[in-house]
């Protein structure tokens, strides 16, 4: 009996790149490939499996239900192989490598940059690919093994998952010029219950960390008005400044709109919260993810 042929991960990249780009000659330009081979690639993967994965939807195509289930299968074995590789690559020492990283959108904007240029100036041969998300979202790709740290300022709660300190960051309440609370000496939860709020999409590190003030001032968040839930950090600050509501923010998101006059600090004492890198505790740290974890925490040693 012939033995059918075997899937390969050339066929998996292909996949990959036609579900993204929705296109097959797209994804073949991207993967520098004929159209006949990637369409080649294709046909062989569903015949091989029976099943459609793709269906026509106007010029282009879309995923069936089983190219759907199948999507996250595919990326999560290619990131697998990836990691493969860059162990292998870790024996000639930081030279060649591969770093995938998902950060909260706070970090990513504001405290990270700095990081991974120094990264590129003492590596420049190790190749850095960021995800941004928020917390939630970035703990799943963690997870799910499709990056291998994770930065986030919210709290995770995961066994699977193991949680590295790097830096304090402060949260600040934050209102229109001409706001009632612009001026008050002090905040009261009766204050706070009396405003129309802008916050952050459920998920987000910055809303977990406010609620969890909230809730040590005695405050339900679900009492607050909230107005509007925007996803990002520039979109809820922006709409302070339009008017919209009051929010509660990092201080480096918030610093150029206080210096501009645009936005007012109320004079409400929230906690500190922590900046965070995730990953997962059965797997080899490679020595691009070490040495990343040590400029990060300013130490020279890798666990």
């Amino acid at each position: 009996m012939t033995e059918r042929p075997r899937l390969t991960l050339d066929q998996l990249r292909v996949f990959v790149a036609v579900a993204e780009r929705q296109h097959v000659t797209r994804a073949a330009e991207a993967l520098n490939l004929a159209q006949s081979a990637a369409s080649a690639a294709i046909a062989t993967l569903e015949a091989r499996h029976q099943v459609r994965l793709f269906r026509r939807a106007g010029r282009g195509i879309a995923l069936t239900e089983a190219g759907e289930a199948f999507l996250p299968e595919a990326r999560a074995v290619l990131a697998r192989a990836e990691a493969a590789e860059a162990m292998l690559d870790d024996i000639v020492g930081l030279r060649r490598g591969r770093l995938a990283l998902h950060a909260s959108q706070t970090i990513a904007a504001y405290w990270l940059p700095r990081h991974l240029a120094a990264v590129r100036a003492a590596w420049p041969g190790v190749s850095l690919h960021l995800a941004v998300g928020n917390t939630a979202e970035t703990a799943a790709a963690v997870r799910a093994g499709l990056v291998e740290l994770g930065l986030v300022e919210g709290s995770v709660s995961d066994p699977l998952l193991e949680a590295v300190p790097l830096a304090r960051d402060q949260l600040l309440l934050v209102v229109p010029p001409g706001h009632r609370l612009a001026s008050a000496r002090h905040v009261t939860p009766r204050d706070l219950r009396a405003c129309e709020w802008v916050l952050r999409e459920p998920g987000s590190g910055t809303r977990s960390a406010f609620e969890a003030a909230l809730t040590r001032l005695g405050i339900a968040p679900a009492s607050l008005r909230v107005v509007q839930e925007l996803p990002g950090n520039e979109t809820v600050r922006a709409a302070v400044e339009a008017g919209m509501g009051v929010a509660v923010l990092s201080a480096s998101v918030v610093a150029p709109s206080l210096e501009a006059g645009l936005l007012v600090r109320a004079a409400l004492e929230l906690p500190s919260r922590q900046f965070q890198a995730l990953r997962l505790r059965e797997r080899r740290g490679s020595r691009a993810a070490e040495a990343l974890l040590a400029l990060m925490t300013g130490k020279t040693g890798s666990r």
